[in-house]
């Protein structure tokens, strides 16, 4: 049987399924096509992909669209909407959804495309959808107990950099930056190391994912943080298939190795 998990990002779509007797994993990015939305090309991926026209009943589906964490004391399923609204540009087209983060005391409220969803509806049983910065997030927590040294934690994919550092059970810094220009994520990283007042010479900072310009950032990085450190998917989930597969988001590798 297979376990299949959808990734729908801004402008990318894939496919991962994941056989439970023998656990091979088969990757199948989608050629996104641009003139037509994302409900249009992911209806076209049902008629062209082998792993769509499996009958598959059940997925998973990690959403890459805006975020907003809620203190779970102050999250409220009547007023989320208009809470995420405050934070983001209303899209008609969009409905508001949440993930519990019980680790992190948090509620990660974010938005999905109607007919996206209705897309899925229209194909599965049952749908588990997953902020696609969740898996990464409890990971990073669980991390961020290890050693004696505060961490700062920078996520680059699809042109946008995600910074989060915890402190206990808590976040105690998390937020998304555009990142189209290598000079603008040095800066939004070093900034926020400076209000987090971390140390330069002890704490660490570490990048994962698509990381633009990757040898000038460590370059520059390390003249201002001794600690910064490339995070290594095989290295860090002990050379699991998934991080075998080139091209796969650091987020989708998290969940196949870690769940949620």
């Amino acid at each position: 049987m297979q376990r299949l998990t959808l990734r729908i990002g801004r402008n990318t779509l894939a496919i991962l399924a994941q056989d439970e007797e023998s656990d091979t994993l088969t990757y199948e990015p989608v050629v996104v096509k641009s003139g037509i939305s994302m409900a249009a090309n992911l209806r076209e991926a049902f008629k062209s992909s082998s792993l769509l026209s499996q009958n598959v009943s059940a997925a998973r589906v990690l959403i890459d669209s805006n975020t907003l964490m809620v203190p779970v004391e102050l999250f409220s399923e009547q007023t989320m909407e208009e809470m995420h609204n405050h934070a983001f540009p209303r899209q008609e087209q969009d409905t508001i959804l949440y993930n519990v983060q019980p680790d992190l005391n948090a509620v990660a409220v974010f938005a999905m495309n109607k007919d996206l969803k209705l897309v899925l509806d229209d194909h599965f049983q049952s749908i588990r959808l997953i902020a696609a910065m969740s898996p990464v997030w409890r990971h990073m927590h669980r991390r961020s107990f290890t050693g004696s040294k505060q961490k700062l934690y920078a996520y680059f994919h699809e042109k946008r950099l995600e910074l989060c550092s915890f402190q206990q059970n808590r976040f105690k810094f998390c937020n998304s930056f555009e990142a189209n220009r290598a000079p603008d994520a040095l800066y939004f990283m070093l900034y926020v190391w400076q209000q987090l007042q971390l140390r330069s010479k002890y704490d660490e900072l570490c990048l994962m994912g698509d990381v633009p310009e990757k040898d000038w950032m460590m370059q520059q990085l390390k003249k201002y943080v001794l600690n910064t450190i490339m995070l290594n998917p095989q290295t860090e989930y002990n050379m699991h298939p998934v991080t075998e597969i080139k091209g796969v988001p650091f987020d989708l590798q998290t969940l196949v190795v870690k769940g949620r």
